[in-house]
């Protein structure tokens, strides 16, 4: 009676110990979160260089359509956009 129940204990304490094993095969390494931090730092440095590029690229376009509109005044011409 005793070795039976100590075997049943044992099966499903065993079935335990497997599952954790399993889930700790799973589970991210220090080594993985450190390479996922550096992608995505890599990825906000890129982000932020191109979207000043953008607001850099913005300011000249419109510096660009002064100068056209002030061409075009003096030229007495009516732009449309």
């Amino acid at each position: 009676m005793v070795d039976e129940r100590f075997e049943k204990l044992y099966k499903r304490f065993y079935g335990v110990k497997e599952d954790l094993r399993g889930i700790k095969n799973e589970m991210a390494t220090k080594n993985d979160s450190y390479h996922l931090m550096m992608a995505i730092d890599s990825y906000a440095k890129r982000s932020d260089t191109y979207f000043q590029e953008m607001v850099m690229l913005s300011h000249k376009v419109d510096r660009h359509e002064r100068w056209f509109q002030i061409f075009a005044d003096k030229l007495g011409l009516k732009l449309e956009y």
